[in-house]
């Protein structure tokens, strides 16, 4: 099989068996999107370095797909700072990670239709699942709505281009500040990616 032969659906089980394939022909080695070590302490580098920058914080935001990035930055904040609070932000329809952190195992959903087109996992991944449910506190969901919104406020108030997926972490924590319930803390926020073309960007605008 050569991989212009190859379609891919939008399916993550699909996904696999081409890589799978791919490995088996080229004799490759297939690196997990977020499920393997090397990733999680590669993403936890970011929550290192908004410590090292910002000093001690109560509440950490950040956003969950399969959870590489969530684990990482869980690790990292609980070496650093271990009374620090740290939250997973997941889109609303697809909140498979809420849902194994309540029932203590991995639930699997099907693809989630959602804007957040990086977070469009079907379940967190083995490794990733046991440093969530020791290290994270809470996972909160947001909607697309919500996202475009935080996307909005980015582009006009802040100059910079965020992807839905990384307004998922500041969604949150924009609405439980509204709410008052992160009054008088300190608050870190993880904001990851920006891949978002131009017209697609005018189009949620509009």
């Amino acid at each position: 099989m050569r991989l212009g032969e190859v379609l891919v659906a939008h399916n993550f089980v699909t996904v696999g068996a081409v890589e799978a394939a791919l490995a088996r022909q080229r004799g490759a080695t297939v690196i997990p999107p977020y499920d393997h070590a090397g990733v999680i302490a590669g993403a936890g580098t970011a929550a290192a370095e908004l410590i090292e920058h910002t000093g001690a914080l109560d509440s950490l935001f950040v956003c969950l797909g399969g959870g590489g990035l969530l684990s990482g930055s869980a690790l990292s904040a609980k070496a650093l700072l271990p009374a620090c609070k740290v939250y997973g932000v997941e889109p609303e329809a697809g909140n498979d990670g809420q849902r194994s952190l309540q029932q203590g195992s991995i639930v699997r959903i099907d693809v989630p239709r959602t804007l957040a087109d990086g977070a469009q996992t079907q379940s967190l991944g083995r490794l990733t699942f046991e440093i969530i449910r020791r290290d994270v506190t809470d996972i909160f969901t947001a909607s697309d709505a919500e996202l475009v919104e935080c996307m909005r406020f980015f582009a006009t108030r802040m100059k910079i281009l965020v992807e839905p997926t990384g307004c998922l972490s500041f969604a949150a924590a924009r609405a439980l500040g509204v709410a008052g319930r992160l009054a008088g803390q300190r608050v870190g926020i993880i904001v990851s990616g920006g891949n978002v073309d131009a017209a697609r960007l005018a189009g949620l605008f509009s």
